[in-house]
């Protein structure tokens, strides 16, 4: 809402209400005044008219004639001939009823109407001495009265109620003539003048207008009075000079930026090639955060291809690089589309971590659904291998969860983001361990209690792997499961059970071979039949705590 309007919507009522006011006033006051005199006028025919009565009938009785219906009649008539005289208006009436209010005396035409009569009846029997409005002929009359006792007449003096309001009627219409009038003039006066005061503050807005639209901080808006608008335009001018010099600064500082930021991206896309988006981000944000080394939660998976060196002996060197390219393309997307980085390659193997630099709550969940990906994947990929007649690849990947370093770590001249710790270690191992259980994809105990409410697991095995002394409990892990592999798994897990740590290496064995009925071709139930049966001829010692020990990586 424009000022202009704010002002006149504020100003415009008192002047209103005060116009209304001295306007109402003179009306009540003029009207007031009128009505007094119209009262006071038929009062005094009223008392002309009871005077006249009164004597006449006096000579009747002071001759001894208040007796002779005659003579009585002849006094009526001569008060109904002076009551005509009093009339000065065509619609003027004076009338007497009975107490019964039938007519008895009247100065004019005149008729009473039949449910008329009662409230006449009753007029005659109160005697009021106030202005009384009544329907007479079905006409509103205004009038008043007194009781002629001798004749047992009540007279009313009575005006239509139109001719007697008519000169306050008058003066209302012309009231609200000039009340409209005043307020019309009052109205345009106040748009002018305000139009004029607040002209300054609309060339100044224009004039910012202006300089938004085409970004001339040169522009400038005259100073039209020397009051407050004109303290402001003489402001707003300093503001746009001042303006405009730290807008060139501005310029200057935005192609600087400019410069800076096309610089940055260069970086960014070479180094994209060697560090992890994430890192990069991470370092341009906060350089100095990276310099700290931190202990963190996390998940580290290891990926390597089985008989790399086979593969490289059957593969021209160019054809072996590009296949290993597009392996790593499709691998490493599968990570980072799951919020993992790629931590290191190690030749053909790729070392990826998920919860660094950035956590999320779901890490563990994000390395499982990565490892699964991973291993369809795979599958499109050997199928694109075959087609070109190039040999497949066999992959393992190994998944731990647990507590490492992580930070740069390095020479001053050469560092890495990296972690360290023993859950890589294990992790490491882990993936070592799919191609001694035949297996693509191996998770730890520990990763296991964190996804396995979203995926079914199956323990394959507890061991301590080289380097270790205590044991863990290792798992294979599906996106999900037919009706026979469910049967399968739950029975591998009765047998599991019975191996360690019922050593019921008979019942274990027994349902071990039940699994291989349902999977002819299981390697790891196969395997552990064969311990299990070692076991039946040369049991283990007491203290034997279920666990096999890996003698190699």
């Amino acid at each position: 809402m424009k000022i202009r309007t704010k002002f006149v919507l504020v100003v415009l009522p008192v002047m209103i209400v005060s116009i209304v006011l001295v306007g109402a006033s003179s009306f009540f006051l003029a009207t007031s005044g009128i009505n007094r005199i119209a009262r006071e006028f038929l009062g005094f025919k009223i008392n002309q008219l009871e005077t006249y009565a009164v004597n006449q009938y006096r000579l009747l009785v002071d001759n001894g004639l208040q007796n002779s219906e005659e003579f009585i009649q002849a006094t009526k008539g001569s008060v109904q001939d002076y009551a005509s005289s009093l009339t000065r208006s065509g619609s003027e009436r004076i009338f007497a009823v009975d107490a019964d209010g039938n007519l008895e005396m009247n100065s004019g035409d005149l008729e009473i109407l039949e449910e008329e009569r009662a409230v006449l009846a009753d007029l005659y029997a109160r005697d009021p001495d106030s202005l009384q409005e009544i329907s007479i002929g079905g006409e509103i009359r205004v009038g008043r009265g007194f009781r002629f006792e001798p004749f047992q007449w009540y007279v009313l003096v009575t005006e239509l109620r139109s001719a007697y309001f008519q000169d306050i009627n008058r003066i209302t219409t012309r009231t609200l003539y000039l009340l409209a009038g005043a307020i019309l003039v009052a109205t345009l006066v106040l748009f002018y003048f305000t139009g004029r005061l607040t002209r300054p503050l609309n060339t100044i807005v224009q004039t910012m207008r202006e300089i938004i639209s085409t970004s001339d901080l040169s522009q400038t808006v005259p100073v039209e009075y020397n009051d407050e608008t004109g303290t402001l335009a003489h402001t707003f001018n300093i503001m746009t000079g001042e303006l405009d010099k730290a807008y060139q600064e501005i310029k200057r500082f935005a192609r600087d930026a400019a410069i800076a930021e096309h610089k940055e991206k260069k970086v960014r896309q070479i180094f994209q090639k060697y560090v992890p988006q994430e890192l990069i981000d991470r370092f341009f944000q906060s350089p100095e955060s990276m310099l700290v080394g931190e202990d963190r939660v996390l998940a580290i998976l290891f990926s390597d291809i089985r008989s790399f060196t086979t593969i490289s002996e059957a593969m021209h060197p160019s054809d072996l690089v590009n296949q290993l390219n597009v392996y790593f393309d499709i691998m490493v997307e599968i990570i980072m589309k799951h919020g993992g980085i790629v931590d290191k390659y190690i030749g053909d193997a790729i070392m990826a971590i998920f919860g660094a630099p950035v956590k999320h709550d779901d890490d563990a969940l994000r390395a499982v659904n990565a490892g699964l990906d991973m291993v369809e994947a795979l599958v499109e990929f050997n199928k694109a291998q075959r087609a070109k007649g190039f040999p497949e690849f066999l992959t393992g990947i190994g998944i731990n969860y647990g507590i490492v370093t992580v930070g740069n770590i390095g020479a001053e001249k050469k560092m890495d983001y990296t972690v360290i710790g023993d859950m890589v270690n294990l992790a490491s191992r882990l993936e070592g361990l799919t191609k001694e259980y035949r297996q693509e994809l191996i998770i730890s105990e520990s990763l296991q209690r964190k996804v396995a409410e979203y995926y079914p697991t199956r323990h394959i095995d507890t061991v301590t792997v080289k380097g270790k002394t205590r044991g863990i409990k290792i798992y294979a892990v599906r996106r999900d499961l037919d009706a026979r592999t469910a049967e399968a798994w739950e029975i591998h897990q009765g047998a599991m059970d019975a191996y360690f740590p019922g050593r019921d290496f008979q019942t274990a064995a027994r349902r071990f071979r039940q699994v291989l009925e349902i999977f002819p071709e299981d390697y790891i139930a196969a395997a552990m039949i064969a311990q299990c049966e070692e076991f039946i001829q040369n049991p283990p010692p007491d203290d034997w705590n279920g666990v096999k020990k890996m003698k190699t990586k």
